[in-house]
């Protein structure tokens, strides 16, 4: 047994995210309700940045990229696409399928949860894109068992759902907006947790963008003073380079303080730029618009309630542009991997040894502007007509009879973690 492991046994939650690669347990035993545990992967946020390196010697590092000749992020979106990852020299790389990629990312969690926990998962859910189909699913399944992972595979939306359930009930369907760094999806989920309809906004802005937003402003107060830069001086470089993170932190500060500065080095001297929420929400106002304007035709049959998800669902615009009744968890970026977790523990235990849902999130928004409101601080619940949702249907994890495909495996000897630097956005998580 590793030092801090349990001797519960337990099931695994993955989320492969654009930008982060995050993982959370349920126990199976003991007593409690098997609340999710969302496991520190030596990343900063807990997770770690969803890259994979080729190194010369023939292994894998996980973690911060480096030569962008040799390292693959994004692979986790990309799984079905003929188009593959080439990585090493400008000729004769090596060609890894995306869902070759996606399969070692999960190997390495489960194997640093294993390490952590003295033994192997009974069960994984990887928690995947809503637009996956059964191609991308089948070819995910393939690559999962080339490794050694059995793994069942959940929508993301459904993730959320789930994690949902465990603190609410729902009766009827439930909206999903989802946005995170680098993408952003919008799903209704029945109340028998299947997907009813989901659209992901291809060219629809997210977290990085709000980023560029902010650089944006800071560029246009300075004007001249940082235009007139040699883009070619590594100084500069290095000075652009603090200037977006610095951005993306501003950012996150405005989703609870109506007020901040971002510092900027210049050669003659640092100074400060000022951005205010409200300028902010300017900036950023017509991406959230257009974003909402996709979940509307989404839900437009309706939902009994909306879950944010996503480190960018953070910010209080997004909250306060959804319709009707918004909940808001306060940790957004895990909704989806402790959901995965709960539905790896539903399909070991069954649906009938979870006890009534408690009230914990946070209901930020309600066609009633008086339900604004931390849920579960009041003595009696307004929705107490919600009833428990049925039985969740099993999963059905059925792979495709796909031709075999050549793996990776062959240059992997090993998955090094390469340290907690900071990977950007990692709070947005996705």
């Amino acid at each position: 047994m590793s030092e801090g492991g349990s001797e519960l046994p337990y099931v695994l939650g993955v989320d492969v995210g654009t930008t982060r690669t995050a993982a959370a347990v349920c126990r199976l035993g003991g007593a409690g309700r098997g609340e999710p545990e969302v496991v520190g992967l030596g990343g900063p946020g807990g997770g770690v940045a969803s890259t994979l390196q080729l190194t010369p010697d023939g292994a894998f590092a996980v973690g911060e990229p480096g030569d962008p000749r040799w390292t693959a992020t994004g692979f986790g979106r990309r799984v079905g696409d003929t188009v593959p990852f080439v990585l090493g020299p400008d000729s004769g790389g090596e060609r890894c399928a995306a869902e070759e990629l996606t399969a070692l990312m999960v190997m390495w969690v489960a194997d640093q949860v294993a390490a952590r926990e003295g033994e192997r998962p009974q069960h994984v859910v990887l928690a995947h894109p809503p637009g996956w189909g059964p191609h991308a699913k089948g070819l995910a399944h393939r690559a999962l068992r080339s490794v050694g992972v059995e793994a069942s595979l959940v929508p993301e939306p459904v993730a959320a759902a789930e994690n949902h359930a465990f603190t609410r009930s729902f009766a009827g369907s439930l909206g999903v907006f989802s946005l995170g760094s680098h993408a952003f999806s919008a799903s209704v989920v029945g109340r028998g947790f299947e997907l009813v309809h989901a659209v992901e906004g291809v060219d629809q802005a997210a977290g990085v963008d709000f980023d560029d937003a902010v650089f944006d402003h800071v560029r246009t107060a300075l004007g001249r003073e940082l235009a007139d830069l040699d883009p070619d001086d590594p100084r500069t470089r290095g000075l652009l380079a603090r200037l977006r993170r610095d951005c993306e932190a501003a950012k996150r500060m405005l989703s609870g303080a109506v007020e901040t500065s971002i510092p900027v080095h210049l050669p003659s001297g640092p100074v400060e730029v000022p951005i205010t929420r409200a300028r902010f929400e300017d900036l950023i106002r017509p991406h959230v618009e257009q974003a909402v304007s996709v979940f509307e035709r989404v839900a437009s049959a309706g939902v009994e309630m909306t879950v944010l998800v996503g480190g960018s669902a953070r910010i209080p615009l997004v909250a306060a542009s959804v319709p009707g009744r918004v909940v808001l968890e306060a940790a957004p970026e895990t909704s989806v991997v402790k959901g995965a977790a709960l539905a790896a523990r539903k399909l070991v235990v069954g649906p009938d040894a979870e006890p009534d849902p408690i009230e914990t999130s946070v209901m930020v928004g309600d066609d009633d502007p008086l339900l604004r409101f931390p849920v579960g601080g009041l003595e009696a619940s307004p929705d107490a007509e919600f009833t428990a949702p049925p039985p969740r249907p099993p999963v059905d994890i059925t792979p495709l009879d796909l031709p075999e495909r050549r793996t990776v495996k062959r240059v992997v000897r090993g998955l090094v973690p390469t340290g907690g630097r900071r990977a950007r956005d990692d709070e947005d998580g996705r």
